[in-house]
């Protein structure tokens, strides 16, 4: 069991900006994101894509931002859970929570801020015959360990950004790599599909274009994709692992069960602290919804700063909350 003060649900640059200001009055923050990796969309979308609208920063690079946040909210030392979905929530005789995600990982905290954006990343899954049968037995869409395919027969499907990287990636770590595209061009960065071009040239890995995986077999486990070409000719190819990588869509998930006053598929708050119609229980960020709410990442770092001052009560119930500037107290860790 995992215990914090604040689980903050979304970790992208709302979340990551929540921890700091959390950390300013001595809460501590574990965070669960969906994506195996911290910074949302940012990081997952457009890397590097440049943001004009950050209070002084004229222009900088999504990522460049998402690495600055996590260097300014380290003193804290805060935890993560990443790859993994929040499932349930649990209320506790004291007002505490217990979360419990999709790996059955479970934390206890004092408060919950759901800064979800525009709710868990979810994979868009190809309609392959019996896909979802075999999604843990063979199947997956993320790559969170890549030890996991050392030495083993993985088959990619895709051909945007991360089918291309992992293509890379696993092709110096898995025991044989096919990547296979409805297409002959890519859509990811040309750097990486020349490289990829390459790997197959050399004989590294097995580039199958214009091809489709059509079915999936295996005998409680995967063992074998039928694929088929453009001129409808079948041929099965045993493997280990099948990794569909066909991109992302926004859902709001489990949180729609959870009592929280929805509205279009945002939680509505109110804007005197961000806070839901359940006591204790936070949303900020775009996943959030209240008349004038523009959704800017800048708007989402305000409504931490709220969110954080009014959690104080929770956490610290017998304590009076002192307001001082950073100018003043610094940055003081632990």
């Amino acid at each position: 069991m995992i215990t914090t003060d604040i689980c903050i649900i979304g970790a992208g640059p709302v979340g990551l900006f929540a921890v700091f200001e959390a950390g300013l009055l001595k809460m501590r923050c574990h965070l669960v994101d969906a994506l195996p990796q911290v910074g949302g969309q940012l990081s997952e979308i457009y890397p590097y894509k440049p943001i004009y609208d950050i209070p002084g920063a004229p222009e900088i690079k999504a990522q460049e931002l998402v690495d600055n946040l996590k260097k300014q909210i380290a003193p804290f030392s805060p935890t993560f859970s990443l790859g993994e979905r929040v499932e349930s929530i649990e209320r506790q005789e004291d007002k505490s929570f217990i979360v419990t995600t999709s790996d059955d990982t479970k934390i206890h905290c004092k408060v919950i801020t759901i800064a979800g954006g525009l709710g868990c990343f979810e994979p868009r899954k190809p309609a392959i015959e019996q896909l979802e049968a075999f999604e843990g037995k063979g199947v997956t869409y993320m790559v969170k360990d890549p030890e996991l395919f050392r030495d083993k027969d993985i088959v990619l499907a895709g051909g945007g950004d991360s089918a291309l990287d992992w293509t890379i990636f696993l092709s110096n770590v898995a025991k044989s790599v096919t990547l296979v595209h409805r297409s002959d061009t890519f859509r990811g960065a040309p750097d990486s599909a020349e490289k990829v071009f390459h790997l197959a040239e050399t004989g590294k890995i097995n580039l199958v274009l214009k091809s489709n995986i059509v079915k999936i077999n295996g005998n409680g486990k995967l063992n074998e994709v039928l694929i088929e070409a453009s001129d409808k000719t079948v041929t099965a190819r045993p493997t280990d692992y099948l990794i569909p990588l066909f991109g992302l869509s926004p859902k709001l998930g489990p949180i729609a069960d959870w009592g929280l006053q929805i509205d279009k598929s945002q939680i509505s708050v109110n804007t005197v602290d961000y806070s839901t119609n359940i006591e204790g229980i936070y949303a900020i960020g775009d996943i959030n919804t209240y008349p004038g709410k523009l959704k800017l990442i800048l708007c989402g770092f305000h409504e931490s700063a709220l969110m954080a001052h009014s959690a104080f009560k929770h956490v610290y119930p017998n304590q009076r909350l002192s307001f001082k500037y950073t100018t003043v107290n610094g940055v003081n860790a632990f």
